[in-house]
């Protein structure tokens, strides 16, 4: 699994499958969007507008504060 937070954007996409694959994307929300994979298995979530969402102090082990 991978966690990737871009700062600027407010975006943070968790990777659950590492494999390559064609993935499809299903919208759940305005902010949230899933990436199905082989057999319809999720392979990653995505998080638009992440810190309004998410404990991001608890989710990520390092700062996540805006880089200027």
């Amino acid at each position: 699994m991978q966690i990737l937070y871009n700062d600027k954007t407010d975006l943070l996409y968790l990777r659950l499958d590492d494999r390559k694959q064609v993935v499809v994307n299903k919208r759940l929300s305005d902010e949230i969007v899933l990436d199905l994979g082989e057999d319809d298995r999720i392979v990653g979530i995505e998080f638009i507008h992440a810190s309004r969402q998410l404990n991001l102090e608890r989710l990520l082990p390092i700062g996540y504060g805006s880089s200027s």
